[in-house]
């Protein structure tokens, strides 16, 4: 709501009692109405609601409208709030809408103006880069992300085979288990990124570079698209349209790649059946000229540019980022977080435990080692039309050299209409 005010009302009373007189002042504050969106689940909603509920105890001249949704929903609407600057005053973002919304930097309000309202000591300057755009801090990271590999050791186990290292050990797997389980599954995203992982890693080039200009020539994306088909013709994987998560719970898929704050939500219920469930080396070539891997934030938070009141804002902001209550509250749901006291918090509280701890863990002790994803790599129309690609090469409706050529057309034409928006 942008109907918002702070009122101070002054209220005199002039009290005469023979030539003195006394006066008497009341004031009283309307509280500051300010608006949080965000994106998720039923578990997503329930904490962050209580949060703010905390949060106004905390702050009882400020109001909190909370609005929030599952993530396509909440992208569609935040698409036309932020074409007509209807947006909410502290939003979740994801790390690409930082290029989308704000390629000069003004997309966004600039959360250094007031960094007195909220302690940036809790985040290195490395993290808070994450969210620099020409000199303006358009966001924060609440926790970082890699795409992860996750086995089912149990499953493997059965079959006499060990925690999968390499590519090679996957496709071996795939020959054991013979079509009776998928040694890995992917949803579209994850299959995208194992596929320029394992050709940056074949080539020595990085598939894009950060400014989302794309390195890579026909015959490399030809190298891509024939390992997509590689991965679901010897039944490595299901075809990602046939995903269905709940296999992983039954051990009828033996691993799957997702991004770490997702590590709960693919393995938690396979852990509560019975099955050990573990956080793999990330998959790599014998001869890899490069690592392939990709890190970023896994979600961000972000000021409306339009928000009449950055300060009560900041302090929501804060409060989201670094606070004991909200870490409590969050847990590791959306990732273990990047705030410094926020996993004080968590330690002091036995909570950094679990399959995605373990995932952050590895991540983190890798870093050196993953880059920095360009924003454009995430973008959804890519992803659509290489796995369309694939499915076209994977039926003989054309073939892969053809698609690869159309393909890379295709596209330079989706980033150039990205870097248009």
């Amino acid at each position: 709501m942008k109907t918002k005010k702070l009122l101070t009302v002054l209220l005199a009373m002039m009290l005469f009692t023979g030539c003195g007189s006394d006066a008497v002042v009341t004031s009283y504050t309307e509280p500051v109405e300010i608006s949080l969106s965000w994106w998720g689940n039923d578990v997503r909603h329930e904490y962050t609601i209580a949060a703010v509920k905390e949060f106004e105890k905390l702050h009882p001249d400020i109001e909190v409208n909370c609005h929030y949704s599952e993530w396509s929903g909440y992208q569609q609407r935040s698409n036309a709030q932020m074409a007509s600057d209807t947006e909410a005053d502290v939003m979740q973002i994801n790390y690409a809408w930082i290029q989308q919304y704000s390629p000069d930097g003004m997309g966004f309000y600039d959360i250094n103006k007031v960094s007195d309202y909220i302690d940036l000591s809790n985040f290195t300057q490395e993290e808070l880069n994450f969210g620099m755009q020409h000199g303006s801090l358009n966001a924060i990271p609440i926790a970082l992300n890699t795409q992860t590999v996750y086995i089912n050791k149990t499953v493997y186990a059965d079959y006499g085979l060990d925690v999968p290292k390499t590519w090679d050990d996957i496709f071996e797997a795939a020959k054991v288990m013979n079509g009776e389980v998928y040694p890995l599954s992917m949803v579209a995203k994850s299959v995208w990124f194992c596929s320029v992982a394992y050709a940056e890693q074949q080539i020595g080039k990085q598939f894009m570079t950060i400014e989302g200009d794309i390195n890579f020539s026909a015959e490399d994306i030809q190298l891509m698209l024939d390992f997509y088909c590689r991965l679901i013709h010897e039944k490595v994987i299901p075809q990602p349209e046939y995903f269905d998560q709940l296999n992983m719970n039954s051990g009828q898929y033996a691993g799957t790649v997702a991004w770490i704050s997702d590590a709960s939500s693919h393995c938690s219920k396979a852990i509560e059946n019975g099955y050990e469930i573990v956080v793999a080396d990330y998959l790599s070539d014998t001869a890899e000229k490069l690592k392939g891997w990709y890190e970023k934030p896994a979600t961000m938070y972000a000021i409306s540019k339009n928000t009449s009141y950055p300060e009560q804002s900041a302090m929501l902001l804060d409060f989201l980022l670094n606070s004991e209550e909200m870490a409590v509250l969050q847990g590791v749901e959306k990732g273990v977080p990047v705030s410094e006291s926020a996993r004080t918090a968590l330690a002091k509280n036995d909570m950094l435990t679990g399959i995605q701890y373990e995932a952050f863990q590895k991540m983190n002790d890798r870093t050196k080692e993953i880059s920095l994803v360009s924003p454009y790599l995430e973008n959804d129309d890519l992803i659509t039309e290489f796995c369309n690609a694939g499915n076209a090469v994977l039926y003989d409706k054309i073939s892969a050299e053809e698609q690869a050529k159309e393909l890379q057309k295709r596209f330079q034409s989706i980033l150039a209409q990205a870097k248009e928006y």
